[in-house]
């Protein structure tokens, strides 16, 4: 099918991510005050979008604690900076299992399973305007460790979601997640704007060649709302095929630690590096304010205690 270039596309930066990055880049923020700080200063290079998981400030290491969610909340929201506040709700659904020979018992260390209420409950204290919803189940490049979603959760937590008033994100990691995401829209768990990312080159999921990239693409449907990544050292190439396919662009340090080779980056650098992508491509990028009118979303104040 013929290319539509995506004139006018947002930018999502995606600020920490949970992987084991922490100890790997200095910029990597932990702390809630840190994650606020870069998120704020991605928003002022050109983020209209910031995608948040949060740490624990000490180790680094991924947390789902609300009280982290809300501080990182409050402290965005009280910044005079506007930008869309975007959260992970992919924590506790980890799987770790032992090795070939002996899968049972359970790595306790790495296995992280919580039903859909505990999973979106840091969503319904902080009220973020999107919330992301990973759309399937999938080995992944870390040891025996498999991200677990079962399309009951799923129905589960995409319900909850609709009903806050927080618009779902939903990540695909290859084309059997959005074949279910297809399915959660038919069922009318997920309602229009439909919102969807595709998480490209991500062990085990699907590769980020073009060919795979444009079968997501030519599958997704006309009126959905899209945006596409990949990791490493695509990231940027990712940029201008994502706005040639009709999408929009996300980037960050959850995906990317380097601004070129031998140079460390920090979120505003990643998102410079993208606009400055977008707009020598001719587009113009999209403000918060126009996100949120595309897409439907409510900013809120947290949930009062």
């Amino acid at each position: 099918m013929p290319l539509t270039a995506n004139q006018k596309p947002f930018i999502t930066c995606a600020v920490t991510g949970s992987g084991g990055t922490q100890d790997r880049s200095p910029h990597v923020p932990r702390s809630p005050e840190q994650i606020a700080n870069s998120a704020i200063d991605a928003a002022k290079a050109g983020a209209a979008i910031v995608h948040c998981h949060v740490r624990e400030p000490d180790t680094g290491k991924p947390s789902r604690r609300i009280e982290l969610y809300r501080e990182v909340t409050e402290r965005i929201r009280d910044s005079e900076t506007d930008v869309v506040l975007n959260f992970t709700a992919g924590m506790g659904g980890d799987l770790v299992f032992g090795d070939a020979e002996n899968p049972l018992p359970l790595n306790e260390a790495g296995t992280d399973m919580a039903g859909a209420t505990e999973r979106v409950a840091h969503v319904a204290e902080c009220l973020p305007e999107i919330c992301t919803l990973d759309c399937g189940t999938m080995n992944f490049a870390e040891a025996d460790y498999v991200m677990t979603n079962t399309p009951g959760m799923l129905r589960a937590m995409g319900q909850m979601m609709t009903d806050l008033g927080v618009r779902p994100e939903i990540e695909v990691f290859e084309t059997g997640h959005l074949w279910f995401a297809k399915q959660l829209v038919e069922e009318g768990i997920i309602q229009d704007p439909v919102m969807i990312q595709m998480c490209m080159g991500i062990p085990w999921g699907a590769p980020d060649d073009l060919n795979t990239f444009m079968s997501m693409v030519n599958n997704t449907p006309k009126d959905w709302t899209f945006s596409a990544f990949s990791i490493g050292r695509n990231e940027m190439s990712f940029v201008a095929a994502a706005m040639l396919a009709g999408g929009n662009v996300r980037v960050g340090l959850e995906d990317n630690l380097w601004l070129e080779k031998g140079v460390l980056a920090t979120n505003a650098q990643l998102v410079e590096k993208a606009a400055t992508i977008v707009t020598n491509m001719g587009a113009t990028l999209m403000t918060p304010a126009e996100v949120r009118e595309k897409l439907q979303l409510q900013k809120r104040a947290p949930v009062a205690r």
